[in-house]
């Protein structure tokens, strides 16, 4: 069974029985108010209880976790296990663990890095582990690691984490995990199905949702374009026009995200690409470039979208619409992160009516319908009468220059 809690408003990391060693090195971060998921979660995960918890991106998860997680082995010993689906993602977790702790030994085993360093790391036995599956099973199969004293474990980005394709990993290394351990799962979005196989490995689970699965940041606005495959350049020149900030590009294929890269490289913006054929320190490059202002615009397959945490991303494009429905939350929730206003553009083709409705019916509100007045008008075959459950309807609007984020520069 699992138990439901919903958040109430917060009054500081003073109230949520965390260890004055811990305050002080949150106060040292300055970090002085707790977000709705570090509120509700971190008790809870203190107690040592199983947990799941549902929150928008960008709004403090890995805290919520990494907390809780450092406290409880300070107290009890043992290690503490990090699962996550992008190595973007891993060196994002240890970015924020490690500014908590900077004493606490962790290691990160992620593909594409040096595996004679990361045994090197394993030899001198880290209490936190921060792991791509298919690099933690390449370990224990050579015998670099043993799992045996893990005594917390962490599935970010859960719902990845447990879909048909990584699900057959998680498995296999929990086979090496004590089952007398504590679980917690962190996304922003979880499917029911996946919600039951996740419930599975877990014991009596509480789930903190601060926000129904699929639920996009606040403060991030949407807009869609209907447009023909032949057109969607010219719109991309268009907009790269108006806005004048980091731009983050999605392209469904790697094939695509290389030649949508090329095309914005011969329009004059300085740009990069990542992808799973990009080596790690090609996309370390990216990422770091593209976080310091070197690149203004980044092109990005799906494995940016649980991977990059980048202040200031003015614009989220999506040149091609995602696969899965869910991917839509967690590609806009680059922008707009921690309560900060945010733009998501979205491209479809005329053909692409159904992969709209499952976006919509995930987040329950329509995305308005934009135009240009440059390109030709286009449509879904039949009218679109989706209105979400908070009353929102579909609307057609012209496409004009606006200012939503202040002053351009």
């Amino acid at each position: 069974m699992t138990t439901h809690l919903t958040a109430p408003p917060g009054s500081g990391f003073y109230d949520l029985g965390i260890a004055p060693q811990f305050l002080d090195a949150l106060h040292h971060i300055r970090f002085h108010t707790p977000t709705p998921i570090q509120q509700k979660a971190i008790p809870i995960a203190l107690e040592g209880k199983d947990l799941i918890g549902i929150a928008q991106t960008g709004t403090g998860k890995t805290l919520a976790f990494g907390i809780p997680m450092l406290q409880r082995l300070a107290q009890t010993g043992g290690r503490g296990l990090v699962l996550v689906p992008t190595r973007e993602l891993a060196v994002q977790v240890h970015h924020h663990l490690i500014r908590v702790m900077p004493k606490v030994k962790m290691a990160v085993l992620i593909g594409g890095a040096s595996m004679h360093l990361q045994i090197q790391e394993l030899r001198h036995h880290p209490r936190i582990l921060i792991a791509t599956p298919g690099r933690l099973i390449d370990h224990i199969e050579q015998r670099n690691v043993t799992l045996n004293d893990v005594h917390v474990l962490v599935l970010d980005e859960a719902d990845r984490m447990l879909d048909m394709g990584f699900a057959p990993q998680i498995q296999r290394i929990l086979r090496f995990v004590p089952r007398d351990r504590q679980t917690m799962l962190f996304s922003a979005t979880m499917p029911e199905a996946i919600t039951r196989l996740a419930a599975s490995y877990m014991k009596l689970p509480v789930q903190v949702e601060i926000a129904k699965s699929g639920t996009a940041a606040e403060k991030v606005t949407h807009e869609l374009f209907v447009v023909r495959k032949e057109s969607k350049r010219k719109l991309l020149e268009k907009i790269l026009a108006q806005y004048h900030g980091s731009v983050l590009i999605f392209s469904r294929t790697k094939a695509g995200a290389r030649k949508i890269t090329a095309v914005i490289r011969s329009i004059g913006h300085r740009t990069a690409e990542i992808h799973s054929n990009r080596s790690l320190s090609q996309r370390r490059e990216a990422l770091e470039g593209f976080r310091n202002g070197r690149y203004r615009v980044l092109v990005a397959t799906d494995i940016a979208s649980r991977g990059i945490d980048v202040r200031g991303i003015e614009l989220v494009i999506n040149y091609d619409l995602p696969e899965d429905s869910e991917n839509y939350i967690h590609r806009i929730g680059r922008t707009g992160r921690a309560g900060n206003p945010g733009h998501a553009i979205s491209f479809a083709m005329p053909e692409q009516e159904k992969e709209v409705r499952a976006i919509e019916r995930l987040m329950r509100v329509a995305l308005p319908i934009s135009e240009h007045p440059e390109l030709p008008k286009e449509s879904f075959p039949a009218p679109r009468p989706f209105t979400g459950s908070r009353g929102f309807s579909a609307t057609r609007r012209s496409f004009k220059p606006r200012r939503r984020f202040g002053r351009r520069h």
